[in-house]
C-alpha cells in the first residue's frame, strides 16, 4: 500500500525520520556526526524550522520540529541530506545513495504528545541497547534539554518553557519525566504513526488536521515496523 502524502501544517511539530539506505550505516566515524549536525543547524535556520528534539543514530536519525511554513521541513531536509551525502561520499571514498528513499514524518499534537514525541526520540539509544541512559548517548539533544547543555541547534517549544520560571527548573522537571519507561503500546503508536506519514494525537486532533489539510489523515493498522 502507497504511503500517504506528507501533511505539513505550520506550527504544529512534526516528527521526522530518515533512514540509511537497505538500513545501513550512514555515520561511520565520529566526525561525520559532528558534520551532520552542523550542516543540520545551517539548514534549520535557514528553512524556518525550530528543532526541538533528534537523535543520529548509527543508520537513521529522528527530529522533532516545527516549521514556520509547508515548505520549511522539505527544503530542510533535501539541504542536509544532499550535502551530508556529498561529504560522506568524498570522505569515505564511497558513491551512490546514502538515505532510504523519502524521510518519513507525522504531525504531532503539542499539548498531548509533545513530550512523549521528544521522550521517544531521546530514548531511541536505550531502547537500541546502545546506552544505559539517556544522557550517556552523546548524539542527541538530551544533554540540552535535560541539564541545559549549549546546544546552537535546539530551540525549545513554548511548552518546555512553561516547564517552570527558571531554565533549570525546566530542565528537572523534564528530567522528571524521564524516570519511568515508555509503555510499549505508546513506543508503538508513535512508530506506526510515523510511518505511515499520519498524525500523533487524538481522535479530534487528527480531525482537525484533517480538516486544515484537506486530506484523509486516520491512521491504518499495518505490519510492526521497528525503530
Amino acid at each position: 500500500m502507497p504511503r500517504r502524502n506528507r501533511v505539513i501544517i505550520p506550527d504544529v511539530p512534526l516528527h521526522i525520520i530518515q533512514r540509511g539506505n537497505n538500513r545501513l550505516p550512514c555515520f561511520f566515524v565520529e566526525a561525520d556526526y559532528l558534520v551532520y549536525l552542523d550542516l543540520l543547524r545551517i539548514a534549520a535556520e535557514q528553512t524556518s524550522c525550530s528543532v526541538h528534539a533528534y537523535v543520529l543514530m548509527t543508520n537513521h536519525i529522528h527530529l522533532l520540529v516545527s516549521p514556520q511554513s509547508c515548505s520549511s521541513p522539505a527544503a530542510m531536509m533535501k539541504s542536509v541530506g544532499e550535502r551530508y551525502v556529498q561529504y560522506v561520499n568524498r570522505r569515505h571514498q564511497r558513491i551512490g545513495t546514502l538515505w532510504q528513499g523519502r524521510y518519513r514524518s507525522c504531525l504531532v499534537q503539542d499539548e498531548q504528545y509533545l513530550f512523549v514525541c521528544q521522550r521517544y526520540i531521546e530514548l531511541n539509544p536505550v531502547r537500541a541497547g546502545m546506552a544505559a541512559h539517556p544522557l550517556d548517548y552523546r548524539w542527541s539533544s538530551y544533554p540540552a534539554n535535560a541539564y541545559g547543555e549549549a546546544n546552537s541547534i535546539v530551540k525549545p517549544h513554548a511548552l518546555y518553557s512553561a516547564l517552570g520560571n527558571e531554565p533549570s527548573e525546566c530542565q528537572r522537571s523534564y528530567r522528571a519525566l524521564f524516570q519511568e519507561g515508555m509503555p510499549p503500546a505508546i513506543v508503538e503508536q508513535v512508530r506506526h504513526a510515523t510511518n505511515r506519514n499520519a498524525v500523533l494525537g487524538s481522535e479530534e486532533f487528527i480531525l482537525q488536521m484533517a480538516i486544515a489539510s484537506g486530506k484523509e489523515l486516520m491512521p491504518r493498522r499495518q505490519g510492526r515496523r521497528q525503530e
